[in-house]
């Protein structure tokens, strides 16, 4: 507690541009909280939903179970869906709807991206212009016959660096928050993409082989 108040007074002299980099900060918190909510709930790959569509040949009936246990706003549930719903149309359509489908997904996962990545740019430009001014306000301390006021010139230091370091602790920690989703959003687009291959492939397979179908077999004559 005690590290937390003077943080909480070292911030009292950051002068005005503090004010800013709370807002971004609290902002940044908000959406990386945000994030982690969003994957948690709706960005869920059950293993035996996973294991059942790398099956060769699996059951639609057993997919059809499979996702009747998820919620209907589960992304995966979302993408696979769209191919389960429709087998009956042409692949190239299931094909172009999934992509559909996979853009949709892609842009409720970026929400409020631009937003975190504005944050890792803006927040040490904040900063700096902290910094700027808390050098000005010292050196307008220092007059032409020397140091008028010492406590002036050590607090506009202090507003400088105070204003230096709040700015670029908020862009690390937005840039981590940021590279972080990037990387499952990429992830997670990657394995809808692969696992709405392998849906695809099972449909190819059963038009060319469907299920009940008994190959004929030509007859012997005896000789």
């Amino acid at each position: 507690m005690q590290e937390i108040s003077e943080a909480i007074q070292a911030m009292k002299f950051g002068g005005a541009t503090i004010y800013p980099l709370l807002i971004l900060a609290i902002l940044a918190l908000v959406i990386i909280i945000d994030k982690l909510y969003l994957y948690r709930r709706f960005v869920r790959l059950p293993k035996s939903l996973f294991s059942l569509i790398e099956t060769y040949n699996f059951s639609w009936q057993n997919l059809e179970q499979e996702l009747a246990a998820l919620p209907p706003e589960n992304y995966y549930a979302r993408f696979f869906r769209i191919v389960q719903g429709n087998l009956d149309k042409p692949v190239w359509w299931l094909e172009s709807r999934a992509a559909d489908e996979a853009q949709l997904i892609e842009e409720g996962m970026g929400r409020g991206m631009w937003v975190l990545e504005t944050i890792v740019t803006g927040a040490p430009l904040l900063g700096l212009l902290g910094t700027i001014t808390g050098m000005m306000h010292a050196f307008n301390l220092i007059g032409g016959t020397g140091l008028v006021d010492p406590s002036g010139v050590t607090g506009g230091v202090a507003q400088a660096l105070i204003a230096t370091a709040f700015g670029i602790f908020i862009a690390v920690f937005a840039l981590f928050g940021f590279n972080f989703f990037s990387r499952r959003q990429v992830q997670v687009l990657e394995e809808m993409e692969r696992l709405g291959t392998r849906m695809i492939d099972n449909i190819r397979l059963n038009q060319q082989h469907p299920p009940g179908a008994v190959a004929s077999q030509p007859s012997m004559e005896k000789q």
